[in-house]
């Protein structure tokens, strides 16, 4: 996802070659699938969405404010406003408006008092813009230097991202750290070496992933970077509960935990579960017992196999289970499982649409030249010859020798002992003519 000047090329491009947007998620359209939120109140009229004056303000990857603003000032989607913040002003993009917003406040912090929010100063002004800019230029280096100077104090913290303020009188540094840090030294570096307001910030690593962005195994954005916002906890009960194996290669995100998506459905999953017996299954009958191997819980089927013939399955609905558990308890034990198992009946897949002519074939006028020439090879391996078309003794004479040698040649096939010779061999006169053929024979007595 990106903004709309990316396809054409525009943003941060040479010779119209798309290089990517690196505005770290301030587009002017709405930014770079950073949590992007739909007014689904845009169509209502004025007076009902714009009655409540807060806006949501956008500053770099996923930090999001929520600001009140006067009447003095009007805003929109897109545009790029000064607020107030604890040190100075901010500049950022304004991504939502009207009562859409109180909503969205109201989700994540019901006891957010709107007087006490901080508000919009005003519309920046290319000035702003400018100095807002040449802020955002100095983040790459500054984070390469803050990691240097981590790892001179030797402290066990990864410094993730670096944020100027919009006036660039402050900084924050969001790391990642699995214990306590110390890094009261770090900011006396970090201020002396800067010269800003340095704040610290400790994010998790699923927050990190937020922030940095990146494509999943599913070939898609990060949820946390396009639009998740609360990151609830994960288990590898989730997983069980799905029947997916433990695999923590396959079930880790980007961030090294757990993957969101497993919460997704669980609660689809949990509901289904209810109908299913607790524990571990197992289905007593005169062959032995049955253990529980593999549920599908959608389809309500279990498939059950013995110690005694380990290599077959038994599909069995639940139902069927659970009337199975039922005579067990009653001491009543079914001969087997074969008779309660059910197939699936195949599903007869009927064609759309058949070529019964074969007019549709591609090859369809190739189809009579490679008959005509199969057929010459055909007369060739025959061995025809021109006076063979017509009729006479001679024509008689030969296929009467042709019938002999076809009966011999019967014979021969049905003697199971004798080697086959090859064509040629069975009579030293048939080399001239080939094959099997009887030889010539002249019907004209030679002249004396």
């Amino acid at each position: 996802m990106g903004c709309g000047s990316c396809s054409s090329g525009a943003c941060g491009s040479s010779g119209g070659t798309p290089a990517g947007c690196e505005n770290n998620g301030n587009c002017s359209s709405g930014g770079c699938g950073k949590l992007d939120v739909f007014d689904w109140l845009a169509g209502m009229e004025s007076s009902a969405v714009n009655s409540t004056p807060l806006v949501e303000v956008r500053f770099k990857n996923t930090r999001k404010e929520y600001y009140r603003y006067g009447t003095s000032i009007t805003t929109s989607v897109g545009d790029i406003v000064m607020v107030e913040a604890s040190h100075g002003t901010d500049v950022g993009a304004v991504t939502l408006t009207g009562e859409l917003v109180r909503v969205q406040l109201t989700r994540k912090n019901p006891k957010t008092n709107i007087n006490t929010l901080s508000r919009v100063i005003r519309i920046a002004t290319q000035e702003d813009i400018d100095l807002w800019q040449e802020v955002q230029k100095k983040e790459d280096e500054t984070m390469v230097k803050a990691r240097k100077a981590a790892a001179e104090l030797k402290l066990d913290m990864k410094i993730s991202d670096v944020e100027y303020q919009g006036d660039g009188t402050k900084a924050i540094f969001y790391y990642t750290s699995e214990s306590r840090v110390d890094f009261r030294e770090l900011i006396k570096k970090f201020a002396g070496t800067f010269k800003v307001r340095v704040e610290m910030k400790q994010i998790g690593a699923r927050q990190e992933a937020g922030r940095v962005g990146g494509i999943g195994s599913c070939g898609r954005e990060l949820c946390c970077s396009t639009w998740l916002t609360d990151f609830r906890s994960v288990s590898t009960s989730a997983a069980r509960y799905q029947q997916l194996a433990i695999n923590p290669i396959k079930l880790a995100g980007q961030c090294g935990k757990l993957k969101c998506c497993l919460n997704y459905e669980l609660d689809s999953y949990l509901d289904a579960l209810k109908d299913f017996p607790e524990g571990d299954i197992k289905l007593k009958t005169k062959k032995g017992t049955a253990f529980l191997q593999k549920t599908d819980i959608f389809r309500k089927t279990l498939w059950f196999n013995t110690k005694e013939d380990p290599a077959v399955f038994h599909p069995l609905k639940l139902e069927t289970v659970k009337e199975i558990l039922e005579m067990n308890k009653q001491n009543k034990f079914p001969e087997s499982l074969k008779q309660f198992a059910f197939v699936d009946a195949p599903v007869e897949d009927l064609p759309d649409y058949e070529n019964v002519v074969g007019q549709d074939d591609l090859n369809r006028f190739n189809t009579k030249e490679k008959k005509k020439s199969n057929n010459r090879n055909r007369n060739k391996r025959k061995g025809k010859r021109p006076d063979s078309q017509g009729g006479g003794p001679k024509n008689d004479q030969r296929n009467q020798n042709q019938g002999q040698g076809g009966n011999q040649q019967g014979q021969k096939k049905n003697r199971p002992n004798q080697k086959r010779k090859p064509n040629g061999q069975n009579n030293p006169q048939n080399k001239k003519t080939g094959g099997n053929r009887p030889p010539k024979t002249n019907s004209k007595p030679k002249s004396e």
